[in-house]
């Protein structure tokens, strides 16, 4: 490999890593049109394995929008990331690979029974400073396409492997 094939990869690498790291930022956040901004025209996303739907980048976040409504706070972490670039003579292709493990642990709001206790902090979002109660964790793999725009989300799909529901406590 070539050092300008060598820096192409390291840099498309970085590149994918952040694409990666916007997606868990614009869920956590509920930031939609970040989210709609992380795909490709065509992009899709299945998260069927975790009791949701399957479809392209616009019917996935509306679906996402009302269903994280129920989850004031989130913090998306994803980790364990393979990347993986498919390669044209020896140079770095238009298209990858990512693997990578998550683990979300949220906060499931009930509007009809609230704590019981007044939080003594909130976020910075102003949602009460409780610990979460709705734990959920598993494996991404994510499809990513260079494009005219920079490196976009073709796919994303989610294999959730576990959760866990238990009583919301005061942090």
């Amino acid at each position: 490999m070539t050092q300008r094939a060598e820096h192409s990869t390291v840099m498309d690498r970085l590149a994918i890593d952040d694409l990666v790291t916007d997606y868990a930022i614009a869920v956590d956040d509920g930031d939609w049109a970040a989210y709609r901004h992380l795909f490709t025209k065509d992009g899709r996303a299945d998260y069927r394995s975790a009791g949701g739907i399957e479809g392209g980048w616009e019917e996935i976040a509306a679906w996402l929008a009302e269903m994280m409504r129920h989850f004031p706070v989130r913090q998306h972490l994803i980790v364990n990331r393979r990347i993986t670039l498919d390669t044209r003579d020896g140079a770095p292709g238009d298209t990858a690979t990512v693997r990578a493990d998550y683990l979300n642990p949220m906060l499931l709001a009930d509007p009809s029974s609230p704590p019981a206790a007044a939080p003594t902090s909130t976020d910075p979002h102003g949602h009460a400073a409780l610990a979460p109660n709705y734990t959920c964790a598993g494996r991404y793999d994510f499809t990513a396409h260079r494009t005219a725009d920079g490196w976009r989300l073709a796919e994303v799909v989610v294999h959730e492997r576990w959760r866990q529901i238990g009583a919301a406590k005061k942090a």
